[in-house]
């Protein structure tokens, strides 16, 4: 029987081998033992206990041999998609690889050549960029202005700067980490930049369930014309918090892209691992979504409590959130370098963030906090930066 989470319940992850505290000090200097982990994208949350009751069945049983396939994750998230999203995604057009960089990495791989430019509105989740680069592809930034407070899209700008070396455009959509949902007007503005510059569009969707109440996710799919050059990524990573299970899930309806990415993944013998698929389908699950809207709501709550504290900081200025729960703070007014903003927080607040400039272009002056911990860890940070940045008071 599953019990209703308890989100501000504080577990301590400290030497259980978790990237987000165990590594935080080699990353940004910031002890585990009196610092605060608000850097990678990790929640510090228990996963759904419909998750939990399947590991335990699994292991119970004890058998964790070769599996009949992807065809019962590929059915979870199809009803997944139709209940959450209105998406009518078929099994059938679906792959699972390891994880969405992973993804990405294929992506480049099967449509792409070394030299092709890969275009990115910056700045962005950073694992883009190093996956472009660390594949002998050409990052291409069009820099994001910002108009009222928000990222915006400036097509007349970019359509100038593209010079046909361009084969391929990745969108984050929710956008990490300005957690901007994009409008339909937006997507079909982005999908016809795409055709009009012969882009292949691989839209990454990762933090697509964490829509925060009153606000509204369309899924690239359902915006008409583009599925000829479309590739969507989704994975249960962020939205259950199991991305050391290292499972994303491919989407491709266009039939000549989809037996491309086939063969290419073939090739490469890229294959999943049974704890990621049996996870993510007893995930995509009535339970999985019942836990998915308590968590969204909880993870509101705490963007309130961020941003009233952290916009009561003269010179700093959160961007208005409306998904995923990594809260986009602007520095820039307090005139202060990116390393004495860096140095206050580790140093003086004691938090591990990242640093904006890693996001690209544009992401000067700004850092990236996490804001997915219980509550009153979050009041506990918030208090730190109100110290940590005083003397602007």
């Amino acid at each position: 029987m599953s019990t209703a989470p308890n989100f501000d319940q504080i577990i301590d992850r400290r030497g259980s081998g978790c990237a987000k505290w165990d590594a935080m000090e080699k990353f940004s200097g910031v002890a585990a033992e009196d610092g605060m982990a608000m850097w990678v994208a990790d929640m510090d949350f228990r996963s759904p206990q419909v998750v939990l009751d399947r590991g335990r069945e699994m292991v119970e049983h004890g058998f964790f041999g070769y599996t009949t396939g992807d065809g019962g994750l590929f059915d979870a998230a199809a009803w997944w998609m139709k209940a959450r999203h209105g998406w009518a995604a078929d099994p059938a057009h679906m792959f699972t690889t390891t994880g969405i960089v992973n993804a990405v990495a294929l992506c480049l791989d099967t449509y792409t050549q070394p030299g092709d430019g890969i275009v990115l509105f910056t700045p962005v989740y950073h694992a883009f960029a190093k996956t472009i680069l660390g594949a002998d592809r050409k990052v291409v930034e069009c820099v994001m202005p910002i108009e009222d407070g928000v990222y915006a899209l400036d097509f007349d700008a970019w359509d100038a700067q593209m010079d046909g070396s361009e084969k391929v455009l990745i969108l984050c959509s929710p956008h990490n980490p300005g957690g901007r949902i994009w409008s339909r007007a937006e997507l079909e503005a982005i999908a016809a930049f795409a055709k009009r510059h012969d882009l292949l569009l691989i839209s990454d969707e990762i933090h697509h369930d964490l829509i925060l109440p009153g606000q509204k996710h369309i899924p690239m799919n359902l915006i008409e014309g583009v599925t000829d050059r479309l590739v969507t990524l989704v994975a249960p990573s962020k939205t259950f918090n199991l991305a050391g299970l290292h499972t994303g899930l491919v989407i491709i309806e266009d039939d000549a892209l989809r037996a491309q990415f086939a063969r290419r993944k073939e090739a490469l013998r890229v294959s999943s691992n049974i704890f990621g698929v049996e996870f993510a389908t007893a995930a995509y699950s009535p339970a999985g979504a019942d836990w998915v809207d308590a968590l969204t709501d909880y993870l509101d709550g705490n963007r309130k409590v961020f941003d009233a504290g952290i916009n009561a900081i003269p010179g700093l200025r959160s961007m208005p959130m409306q998904a995923t729960y990594l809260s986009w703070v602007d520095f820039n007014a307090t005139g202060m370098t990116q390393d004495e903003i860096a140095r206050r927080i580790a140093e003086d607040a004691k938090i591990a963030v990242n640093d904006g400039p890693a996001f690209g272009t544009g992401g000067e002056g700004f850092m990236r906090f996490n804001i997915a911990m219980p509550r009153a860890q979050v009041e506990t940070a918030v208090d730190r930066m109100t110290k940590a940045f005083a003397d602007l008071q």
